[in-house]
C-alpha cells in the first residue's frame, strides 16, 4: 500500500546529490555544469560553504545585451539567501514553502544542519501518487489565462524584457506567415548564454510545435503528457484556438489542496489516537529501549527517572546505578561552571539545548557525546521533565582532528604546512600594520639534499628533514613560526626589531646546521641557504615577501652556499632577468640562435697554429649578449646541458668538414663537455656516432673536461675515456690545479693535455709562489709526456716567462682573441700555414 502523501517526508522524495561551483566561476561554465549533468539549479560556494542558488528561473534577470554576458561570475547573479528545509520535515511543508516564496528549489539539510541533498517541485510531484489528487480534477480554470504573445519577427531582449516586467515564465510566439504558434521558456533562455545575440527573433529561440491539451482533459492527463514530454508547460486550447498555458506550478497548488483535506483526516485520526494513549506510551517505551542512542529522563530537579538500555552500553552505568542520581554522576570536570548556565539558559529560553560535551563513563574514562536536551511539559499539568539524548563521537572527533592535522600540518615533520603559514602570516602583517611592527619572512633551503635522498635513499632524507626542523626550532623564540612548505625547502615568520635580529638568526640557525648530522650510522653534513625579506621594507603583502624571501635565497645558493642574503631590490631584477634567460633558453637551442666562437693555440716553439679551441657564445635577439657563467649553470638546472653537448660536438662536425673542404690544417678541435654527459656514460658513442656522421677520424677532436667530472663516478670516467682514447680522440684536463686536483688521475686516466687556469697565469712572473707552482705544473707535464697549454695569456712578459719554462702551447688574447668563423678563416689565411705541426 502506498505511502500516505501526508506522511510523506523530504527524505522520501529527495535528490541526494548537490551540484555546486564556486562564486567565481563564469556563467557559460556554469550553464554547461547545469546540463552536464542535467539539472536546473545549480549552488554557489564561497570557501566551501553554500551562499547562493542560480536557477534556470533566474535567467530573466539577465542581460542579454552583454556582450559580456558569458564571462560574468555567477555570484553577480545568484539568489541568496537559500532556502533550505530539514530531511524530517513533511513534504506538504516543503510544498507550502515552493509557494509562500514563489521558488523552485530548496537546499535540504540533515540533522546537524550539513547540505545533503536538492528537491524540486518536479521531485514532488514525481514521487507522489498523484491518481488519488488529480484524477478528477479538470484542468477547467487552474491554467493561466492571461498569457503574453509576441508576434515572430518581436526582437527577442524586448520579449526577455516584458517577460521580466510581467514577471512571465513563458511566453508565446505567433508566427502569422506559417500561422503557427511557438513558446519560450525561462529554460530556453539558456541558450543565449552559450550563443548571446539579444538582437535576434523571437521565432529563432522559439520551441515548436507545441505540447497541447484540451481545457476539458484531467490534471492527471497533463501531468502525464509534461511527463512524457519532459516539459513544464501546456498549451490549454479548445476548438477556437489557444485558451492559455498551463504550469506545474498549477499542479502543485492543486496538491497543496488536496493536502489540506489530508490534514483534517490527520486532526480526526490524532483524536482517535488519544484513546489509546496507554497502548502508545507502551510502543513509545519500547522505541526509546530499542533506540541506539543514550536516552537518559530527569524529573525538574535534575533526579534521573528512566535510562535505556544503550544509556548502559555507552557509558556503564546500569539502570539501578543511576535511579535516583543527579546527571552530575556523568561530569568528566572539564567544562567550567558558565558552560552549564548557558546550557540552562537555553532550555528556558527555547525549550532545546543542542552540542558537545565530555562525560566521564563509570570506568574512568572520558568520551565527547552530542547530547541533545529537550524540555516537555506534561499536558495534564505544570510538571517538567528533560530528556536527554546522545551518542558517543569520540571517534568521529578523533578523526576530525586527524583531518584537521593533515590539512595544517606537514606530516613528516609536525610542522605548520604551507596552508597554515599563510594563515599565520596574514594574521600576523595585519597585527604588524596595526601596530607598526616589523617582521621577517626567511626561506631556508638545504644544500645538496638531493644528493643525500639519491645516496643514502629516501628514509634517510626523511630523518634528515626530521633533524634539521628540530634544529631550527630551538633557535626560535616563543611566537616564531617554523613551516615546511614541501621538499627540502622551510620558512621562518618572526617579529623583530631591527634587521640584526635576523641576522642574528641567521647565524645561528648555520651554526647549528654546520654540525654533522648521524644518519643510519653514517656522519653527514647538511649545509643549508637562507634568505630572508622584511616587512615593510621588502614588501607588504604575503605573495610578495614570500617571494622576495625566495629570491634571497636562491642568491645564497648562488654565491656559494651555506650562506644568508637579505633580499635587496637589485635582486628582484636579477630574478626576472633569470626567468626571461630560462624561458629563452629552450627556444634559443631548438633555434640555432647558439654560435660557435673560435680561439686559436699557438705553438711557442714554432710560433705556429697548433689546434683551436671551440667556445660557445649566445646572442639572444630580446636578451643581448649572454655570458656562458649564465647560461651553462641554466643549462645544468634545467636539464639541457646534454642537449647542449650535442649541439656543440655536432656544429664541431660539421666545422671539421669544412676545414677539410677548404683545406684548413689547423690541429685538433677543441670542444668542452659537461661532467654530466661524462657521468651518465654516453659521451663516447655521442662521439662515436658524430666521427660517423661526418666520416671523420678521432684524432682530429680533443675534448675537454674538468677535474670535477670525475669526481662522482671516477670508474665510469674511465671506462668512458679509455673508449674516446681508442677513437683516437684526444683529452684535455680544463682548469688544472683550480678543482679536486689528485696527480693519481694523471697516471689512472688517458689523459693527454694538462690546461693551467688562467687564475695562475694572470700572476705570472710576478707574484712569488704563483709562479712556481706554474713551473712546477709545466714540469710535470713534460716529465709525464704530457702536452701543457697556458690559458688566458695576455701580456708579453708572460708569453717569455713561459717559453723560457718550456711551456709547449698558448691561448690567449696575447695571441688571438676568441673569433667568428668568418674572422677566423681570415686569420688563418693571414697567418700562411700550409702545414701545421701536430
Amino acid at each position: 500500500m502506498p505511502k500516505s502523501s501526508c506522511y510523506q517526508k523530504v527524505s522520501d522524495v529527495f535528490t541526494d546529490r548537490v551540484l555546486s561551483c564556486s562564486k567565481y566561476t563564469k556563467l557559460l561554465d556554469v550553464v554547461k555544469l547545469m546540463r552536464t549533468h542535467n539539472v536546473s539549479a545549480i549552488f554557489v560556494l564561497e570557501e566551501q560553504h553554500i551562499c547562493g542558488i542560480w536557477t534556470e528561473a533566474d535567467c530573466i534577470k539577465l542581460d542579454f545585451t552583454n556582450n559580456n554576458i558569458q564571462h560574468i561570475e555567477i555570484h553577480s547573479e545568484m539568489s541568496s539567501p537559500v532556502l533550505s528545509i530539514s530531511l524530517s520535515q513533511l513534504l506538504s511543508d516543503a510544498a507550502i514553502t515552493f509557494h509562500q516564496h514563489n521558488v523552485r528549489h530548496l537546499l535540504v539539510i540533515d540533522d546537524s544542519k550539513s547540505p545533503c541533498g536538492v528537491i524540486s517541485i518536479s521531485d514532488i510531484v514525481r514521487n507522489q501518487g498523484l491518481d488519488h489528487y488529480l484524477q478528477f480534477r479538470p484542468i477547467e480554470d487552474q491554467y493561466h489565462k492571461n498569457v503574453l504573445i509576441v508576434p515572430s519577427d518581436c526582437e527577442l531582449h524586448e520579449a526577455i524584457h516584458m517577460m521580466r516586467e510581467r514577471c512571465e515564465q513563458v511566453i508565446l510566439v505567433y508566427n502569422q506567415q506559417l500561422n503557427e504558434h511557438g513558446i519560450i521558456t525561462q529554460r530556453d533562455l539558456l541558450h543565449l548564454i552559450f550563443a548571446p545575440n539579444s538582437r535576434s527573433t523571437c521565432w529563432q529561440l522559439a520551441s515548436r510545435p507545441l505540447y497541447q491539451i484540451s481545457y476539458k482533459s484531467s490534471l492527471f492527463d497533463a501531468y502525464q503528457v509534461m511527463l512524457q514530454n519532459n516539459v513544464r508547460h501546456l498549451v490549454v486550447n479548445d476548438r477556437q484556438g489557444i485558451k492559455g498555458v498551463l504550469t506545474l506550478e498549477h499542479l502543485i497548488n492543486e496538491i497543496e489542496s488536496a493536502y489540506c483535506s489530508e490534514l483534517e483526516k490527520v486532526l480526526k485520526q490524532r483524536d482517535m489516537a488519544l484513546q489509546h494513549s496507554q497502548r502508545n506510551l507502551y510502543l513509545a517505551n519500547k522505541i526509546i529501549d530499542a533506540s541506539l542512542d543514550g536516552i537518559m529522563i530527569t524529573h525538574q530537579n535534575g533526579e534521573i527517572i528512566q535510562v535505556n538500555p544503550a544509556f548502559t552500553s555507552l557509558t556503564g552505568y546500569k539502570e539501578e546505578d543511576v535511579i535516583g542520581q543527579t546527571p552530575r554522576i556523568l561530569s568528566s570536570g572539564q567544562h567550567a561552571k558558565n558552560f552549564y548556565i548557558k546550557m540552562w539558559q537555553s532550555l528556558a529560553d527555547k525549550g532545546v539545548w543542542q552540542g558537545e560535551i565530555c562525560n566521564r563513563k563509570k570506568n574512568g574514562d572520558t568520551y565527547v557525546e552530542w547530547l541533545t536536551i529537550i524540555k516537555i511539559r506534561e499536558p495534564s499539568s505544570n510538571d517538567i521533565v528533560y530528556a536527554a539524548i546522545f551518542s558517543d563521537i569520540t571517534e568521529r572527533k578523533n578523526a576530525e582532528d586527524k583531518i584537521v592535522q593533515l590539512a595544517y600540518f606537514d606530516e613528516l615533520t609536525g610542522l605548520p604546512n604551507r596552508r597554515l603559514f599563510n594563515d599565520r602570516l596574514s594574521m600576523a602583517l595585519a597585527a604588524a600594520h596595526r601596530s607598526n611592527d616589523m617582521l621577517a619572512v626567511m626561506f631556508i633551503d638545504l644544500d645538496r639534499f638531493k644528493e643525500i635522498n639519491d645516496s643514502l635513499g629516501h628514509s634517510a632524507g626523511d630523518v634528515l628533514l626530521k633533524l634539521v626542523a628540530k634544529r631550527v626550532q630551538s633557535v626560535l623564540r616563543e611566537g616564531d613560526t617554523l613551516a615546511r612548505l614541501g621538499g627540502d625547502e622551510f620558512v621562518v615568520l618572526c617579529e623583530i626589531e631591527d634587521v640584526s635580529a635576523v641576522i642574528s638568526f641567521a647565524e645561528q640557525t648555520l651554526n647549528k646546521l654546520n654540525a654533522p648530522f648521524q644518519l643510519e650510522g653514517v656522519e653527514v653534513g647538511a649545509t643549508a641557504s637562507i634568505g630572508a625579506a622584511i616587512y615593510p621594507d621588502d614588501g607588504l603583502d604575503s605573495e610578495t615577501l614570500l617571494k622576495h624571501a625566495d629570491i634571497a635565497m636562491y642568491r645564497s645558493k648562488e654565491v656559494g652556499r651555506n650562506s644568508f642574503q637579505l633580499f635587496k631590490p637589485s635582486m628582484n631584477a636579477r630574478s626576472l632577468e633569470r626567468l626571461a634567460m630560462m624561458s629563452r633558453f629552450q627556444y634559443a637551442l631548438e633555434n640555432d640562435e647558439f654560435e660557435l666562437y673560435f680561439q686559436p693555440k699557438q705553438c711557442l716553439r714554432s710560433k705556429a697554429i697548433k689546434g683551436v679551441e671551440a667556445l660557445l657564445r649566445w646572442q639572444d635577439p630580446v636578451l643581448g649578449i649572454i655570458s656562458p657563467a649564465q647560461f651553462i649553470p641554466l643549462a645544468e638546472e634545467l636539464g639541457l646541458i646534454v642537449k647542449l653537448d650535442l649541439w656543440v660536438l655536432n656544429k664541431a662536425g660539421m666545422q671539421l668538414t669544412l676545414w677539410q673542404q677548404q683545406g684548413i690544417t689547423a690541429g685538433r678541435l677543441a670542444i668542452n663537455i659537461s661532467a654530466c654527459h661524462l657521468s651518465q656514460g654516453k659521451l663516447s658513442s655521442s662521439v662515436q656516432q658524430m666521427l660517423q656522421r661526418y666520416n671523420l677520424p678521432g684524432y682530429c677532436l680533443e675534448i675537454e673536461l674538468t677535474e670535477s667530472s670525475f669526481i662522482s663516478s671516477f670508474s665510469q670516467a674511465k671506462r668512458e675515456l679509455w673508449q674516446l682514447k681508442k677513437m683516437g680522440v684526444h683529452i684535455a684536463l680544463d682548469d688544472f690545479g683550480t678543482g679536486y686536483s689528485a696527480l693519481s688521475y694523471l697516471t689512472k686516466l688517458p689523459i693527454d693535455t694538462l690546461k693551467i687556469d688562467v687564475s695562475f697565469i694572470a700572476k705570472v712572473p710576478d707574484e712569488y709562489g704563483n709562479s712556481e707552482v706554474v713551473a712546477a705544473i709545466v714540469a710535470m707535464a713534460n716529465s709525464l709526456n704530457l702536452d701543457v697549454i697556458a690559458e688566458g695569456v695576455e701580456k708579453s712578459s708572460q708569453y717569455h716567462y713561459l717559453l723560457e719554462l718550456g711551456c709547449q702551447l698558448i691561448q690567449g688574447y696575447y695571441y688571438c682573441r676568441p673569433l667568428t668563423q668568418r674572422q677566423w678563416f681570415d686569420f688563418y689565411q693571414l697567418q700562411n700555414q700550409p702545414t701545421v705541426i701536430s
